[in-house]
């Protein structure tokens, strides 16, 4: 197969690769090539509705998934660790997504930020791949939950419904709840599991940061109120309310002001 000369296009290659290891390491290829100046356009891309997936994990509806256990057992620790690796599998193609999707019609850095954010996920999906074979067990043993793309699908039309939506209330989510799983890898004494976790957090937050600077700017280019956009965006893709408690000062690091999430809230 020849080589693309656009990046939307290359990130097609990332989002049609099925199996999640060659999906990581196209992801990174990709990203090394942009970094090095190897591809010459950013012709608009055409991506599926749904990306290519593995046969494996078998995927349920979120209401179907077995519970998981909070003691500190290998059983209990690979179920988590197979959660965090599904998630960042997702997190690896909505990065190419929104490249490929929405890529050929923004400036240069919004393209560098993303393929950034892409590689990131790709070297996050492979450090706790390789912490469940050190657990011996592996991505796709366990079942996983189908309604991280949802996000995705609801917001392929909108790029600022996809970054409030994204960026700004899942990956925000995630700095919220990941400093209770670190701790409770220390107490387990499992350091390992907590190093891997420890660098997704550091670079969870440039990601939440990146949302929301790309937001401001669609805000800024059409003459919207960033907050009034943000929360009605939101009231509309996201089902339920903002669940506290928040990672204030994770969240503020991030650019992302209190005042736009908490009437979202329950609090």
């Amino acid at each position: 197969m020849s080589e693309p000369l656009s990046i939307c296009e290359a990130a097609l290659r990332v989002l049609g690769t099925a199996s999640a290891r060659d999906k990581a390491t196209v992801a990174r290829e990709i990203a090394r090539v942009w970094k090095d100046g190897g591809y010459t356009s950013r012709d608009q891309a055409s991506p599926e509705e749904r990306p290519a997936r593995p046969d494996k994990p078998e995927l349920l509806l979120p209401k179907d998934m077995p519970k998981r256990g909070k003691g500190g057992s290998v059983e209990n620790r690979i179920a988590l660790m197979h959660a965090i690796a599904h998630i960042e599998l997702n997190a690896i193609d909505l990065a190419w997504d929104i490249v490929a999707r929405f890529g050929h019609d923004m400036p240069d850095e919004f393209i560098d930020d993303w393929v950034e954010v892409g590689d990131d996920e790709a070297r996050h999906f492979m450090l706790i791949e390789q912490r469940l074979e050190e657990l011996g067990s592996h991505y796709g043993d366990l079942p996983a939950h189908d309604g991280l793309w949802q996000a995705a699908f609801d917001t392929r039309h909108d790029l600022a419904a996809r970054l409030a939506i994204v960026p700004m209330v899942l990956e925000a989510r995630g700095l919220d709840v990941t400093p209770g799983m670190i701790r409770r890898m220390e107490n387990f004494g499992d350091s390992k599991s907590v190093a891997a976790l420890q660098v997704i957090y550091d670079e969870e937050i440039s990601h939440v940061a990146k949302g929301q600077k790309w937001f401001a700017w669609l805000c800024d280019k059409y003459g919207w109120d960033s907050k009034e956009k943000y929360q009605q965006l939101v009231r509309h893709y996201f089902s339920g309310r903002l669940k506290p408690p928040f990672n204030i000062p994770a969240r503020d690091a991030a650019g992302l002001d209190e005042s736009y999430y908490l009437p979202l809230s329950g609090s």
